[in-house]
Parts: structure tokens; C-alpha cells; sequence
């Protein structure tokens, strides 16, 4: 059984990524063996970030703030509130707004994230972070 904390992901290096506009808590990664990933990730109001999962499967569920994210593909934009989730389940090239209240989102990638992931210019993470491919 794992039980671990917030405050214990925001403690960790390896587990509290950060960039311009968001910050990701990593609470499951890949090392724990789940099988995904599970995150707790702040959008802060104002950001839009540009993002294109290749190689993750991500699932996303909005617990505060407000946003929307555009399908780049079709250029829809869906509104995100409390209760809104979003599935990337054909790694959809996507832009998240946080549009009222920073954006807080729960998580989950397949495959997992190591927590060495940095996000390449074209908002993708490599196929396997511990591979050296950065």
C-alpha cells in the first residue's frame, strides 16, 4: 500500500515540477509501480500552455478555478470548471487556459512519468524520460 501526501510531493524534487504558469505535484510515479502516473497540477490564472502528449495518454479532472482547453486539431475550445473532465485519449495537440482563479487539475498519465520529464519546446515529453531522451 502507498500512502503518501501532498505536502510530501511538494517536498520532493523529483516529484514538484515546475515551469512558467503551472506546477505539478507528482503524488504516483513511474517507480511506484501503479502503472500511471497521478498528479495534482496548478494552471495559474492568466497561463495558456501549449501542450502535445506523443507518447501519454492523459486524463484530467478540474477541482477549482476556471479555463478551457482548445482542441488545436478541430479548434474547439471546451470551458473547464469544477467537475469538468478532459480525456487527451489520441494525444491531442491542446491549449490550457486558466482563465478565472488559477486552474487546479488531478491527473493521470499512461504510461507513467518518471518525474525527470521537462516539457520540449513542442509541449510534448519524451517516449521515456530515463532514457536520456530530454
Amino acid at each position: 500500500m502507498i500512502v503518501r501526501t501532498l505536502t510530501e510531493a511538494v517536498h520532493d524534487a523529483k516529484r514538484h515540477a515546475r515551469g512558467p504558469g503551472w506546477e505539478s505535484r507528482r503524488i504516483i510515479l513511474k517507480a511506484d509501480g501503479m502503472g500511471h502516473s497521478f498528479h495534482d497540477t496548478i494552471v495559474k490564472e492568466g497561463a495558456e500552455l501549449h501542450l502535445h502528449y506523443k507518447h501519454h495518454f492523459e486524463t484530467n479532472y478540474c477541482i477549482s478555478g476556471e479555463g478551457e482547453v482548445l482542441d488545436v486539431k478541430s479548434g474547439t475550445a471546451h470551458k473547464i470548471v469544477p467537475g469538468t473532465l478532459y480525456a487527451l485519449d489520441q494525444h491531442d495537440e491542446h491549449v490550457v487556459r486558466a482563465t478565472k482563479g488559477d486552474l487546479r487539475l488531478i491527473c493521470v498519465f499512461t504510461p507513467p512519468l518518471s518525474g525527470l520529464e521537462t516539457h520540449r519546446a513542442d509541449g510534448s515529453f519524451p517516449a521515456d524520460a530515463e532514457s536520456g531522451d530530454h
